[in-house]
């Protein structure tokens, strides 16, 4: 959505209507009506079930605003209508988007209504390319059989074969898939992506936050097919990027030689790779315990250490930079040490199904067992200061085989691949630790902690002041005191009237409209909510990948922005500077070594002036107008458009 207008309330009446035109395109059962005025013989139990089919798909709370952007190759420009709305316990989310009278449901709608569409089921592989934009083809889809209401032209969710319940994509069918009763060697379009898990409609939020994490199963989704047998189905596609058709496009498979190896056919889940992938390794696929995932994650970093300290035995830090990132061990001395072999044993092997549950609890307990060093950042990132080398656990270690790529393996001296686990991750051997930063996704929490004046306000609801909510959870508070001490007037529902607690509090007559309030003893209930976020004290959240607000310490003031400024020196020669960046996880010196390869040109990174000597600011500087490569580097590390401020002083003027 490149612009997108104020959301405004949906009356109830065109909610109603909106809800009824879903219920008849994507023909939903409703409860028959009874010509019985008898209650308990079902005319009320019918009314009861259309509304509560109503909200399921449009919740009362429902928004609404217009939309432009563009689709196709040609870059058409189309306009829209987007429903925003929040079900109970949940973030508002754009739930459907409306183009030419046509509904579409989002990832979200569907994952609360299971059967709302017809669902395809593809392998994850293949899923994955579809979740960057790519059309299904036909000799994607899992089957036949196929649902019977996947004809042309009709709105389908897409799931993959693991992750068989859970919609992860909506598609049009640009074919009768329905029909089909063959798809190996076929060819063409099968499915039009819409909308999928990862786009900005899924990562919509009203606080420019980011989006909500797929469920692992969702009870109804289930197929009648049976995803075993299509999983069987399945067994004879490789993914093939190259187009099938003239004007392709979308994602294709092929049919698989008989003449490859065993090791091959283990490698059907993993892109891209043409020689034979790996190694036998003898590893049961079976459902580890959680003793079996600890001791499997905690070899893994031993071999990663072990590794390390063989192959770069002259230097003191045996190839390592410390500090090194929480993350950055995971997906460099852990992950590629992991003994993968399947995408059942890629799935179970996961640091959130081990005992410590997260990164920083595992380097913690090696912490705690002397193997080395590590401390608490601010925001509660651990990060690993010094390792013990040369303690008897690693310097005693013996390698397990691992499943690994045909080049040279992690025992190697002559710097090849480091290793084969974590569904093919790799590590250079001696190279410095990737930049963890690229892919990862963040969200930014704005925070209100109350002041003091206004405590008098939680009483009625039992909280306390010194918590830190968010807008959503303060308005109820707001309320509860409102109703506890019968402000809201009895003439209008939307005025509150004014207290000597509000009007001290929150309006103290220093500017006209405080006076305005204050002489008419009354204000508009938003207009009261919006005050009293503004009197609060604001702190900010900014979160990684799969952290929750409960982990991360909140530091005070708004979220901060990455700055970019592009300025004129000697004359007319344009530099481009960036600062910022370590806020969102964001290496200064990485992302320098990325702009001086994709810019072609000069970079440097040095301390922003009249930033902190204890806590430094760095400053990186690409020559010429680099903006745009700026931009395109940090949406790669997550960082969304609305978090950069650009000030353009060659124009003397700010964008």
């Amino acid at each position: 959505m490149e612009q997108i207008k104020p959301l405004a309330p949906l009356r109830s009446s065109d909610r109603r209507k909106i809800a009824d035109q879903i219920i008849a395109q994507f023909q939903i059962d409703v409860p028959p009506k009874t010509n019985d005025q008898n209650p308990e013989n079902g005319q009320e139990t019918a009314t009861l079930g259309i509304g509560a089919i109503r909200n399921a798909l449009l919740p009362e709370n429902t928004q609404s605003a217009r939309f432009t952007t563009t689709v196709g190759k040609d870059l058409k420009q189309v306009s829209g209508t987007v429903y925003v709305g929040a079900h109970p316990g949940e973030e508002q989310r754009v739930l459907w988007i409306k183009i030419e009278d046509r509904l579409i449901p989002t990832v979200y709608t569907l994952w609360r209504n299971p059967k709302l569409t017809p669902l395809l089921h593809t392998p994850d592989v293949v899923l994955q390319k579809l979740r960057g934009g790519a059309d299904l083809m036909t000799p994607g889809l899992a089957g036949p059989p196929f649902p019977q209401k996947a004809t042309k032209d009709s709105i389908v969710a897409i799931a993959s074969l693991e992750k068989p319940t859970v919609p992860m994509v909506v598609g049009t069918c640009v074919i009768d898939v329905a029909s089909l009763k063959e798809v190996q060697g076929a060819k063409g379009h099968a499915v039009r992506g819409e909308h999928w898990d990862g786009d900005e409609i899924w990562s919509w939020t009203q606080g420019g936050g980011t989006g909500r994490k797929a469920p692992d199963e969702i009870p109804g989704w289930e197929s009648n097919d049976g995803t075993d047998d299509l999983e069987e189905q399945m067994g004879h596609v490789t993914v093939d990027d190259s187009d099938d058709e003239p004007g392709g496009g979308g994602v294709a498979v092929g049919p698989k030689s008989q003449d490859e190896p065993a090791a091959m056919k283990r490698n059907e889940y993993v892109e891209g790779e043409d020689g034979k992938p790996y190694e036998e390794v003898k590893m049961e696929d079976k459902e580890f315990s959680t003793k079996e995932i600890d001791d499997i994650f905690w070899n893994a970093f031993l071999y990663g250490l072990h590794h390390y300290r063989k192959i770069n035995g002259s230097d003191p830090h045996h190839g390592l930079e410390f500090p090194i990132i929480q993350s950055a061990i995971i997906s460099n001395l852990v992950l590629p040490f992991l003994p993968i072999t399947t995408p059942a044993q890629a799935a179970s092997l996961n640091v959130k199904k081990t005992s410590w549950k997260n990164a920083k609890k595992f380097i913690k307990a090696f912490d705690k067992a002397h193997l080395l060093k590590s401390k608490d950042r601010d925001g509660g990132e651990c990060v690993v200061l010094d390792v013990d080398f040369e303690d008897p656990t690693i310097t005693g270690f013996v390698p397990y085989k691992l499943p690994k790529k045909e080049t040279a393996g992690a025992e190697s001296g002559g710097g090849g691949g480091g290793g084969g686990g974590g569904g093919g991750k790799a590590i250079a051997a001696g190279a410095p630790l990737s930049d963890s930063s690229i892919g990862q996704k963040l969200s930014k929490i704005e925070l209100f902690r109350p002041k003091e004046q206004l405590a008098p306000l939680f009483t009625s609801s039992s909280a306390s002041h010194h918590d830190l909510y968010l807008p959503a959870e303060l308005r109820p508070i707001i309320y509860s005191y409102l109703e506890s001490e019968n402000l809201i007037s009895g003439t209008n529902k939307r005025l509150v009237n004014l207290d000597p607690v509000l009007a001290n509090a929150v309006f103290d007559g220093s500017s006209p409209l405080d006076r305005e309030v204050l002489a008419k003893g009354s204000v508009p209930r938003d207009a009261l909510v919006e005050r009293v976020l503004k009197s609060c004290s604001p702190f900010h959240v900014i979160l990684r990948n799969d952290e929750t607000r409960e982990e991360i310490k909140a530091k005070s003031g708004h979220a901060p922005k990455i700055h970019i400024t592009l300025e004129t020196r000697s004359g007319n020669k344009v530099v481009t500077k960036m600062s910022g960046v370590e806020a969102f996880h964001v290496h200064p010196q990485w992302l320098a070594d990325e702009l001086q390869k994709a810019c072609a040109s000069s970079t440097s990174v040095s301390q922003l002036a009249g930033s902190s000597p204890k806590k430094p600011v760095m400053e990186v500087m690409v020559q010429g107008p680099q903006k745009d490569a700026m931009i395109k580097a940090l949406e790669k590390r997550g960082v969304h458009r609305q978090w950069i401020e650009i000030n353009d002083k060659t124009k003397g003027k700010k964008k």
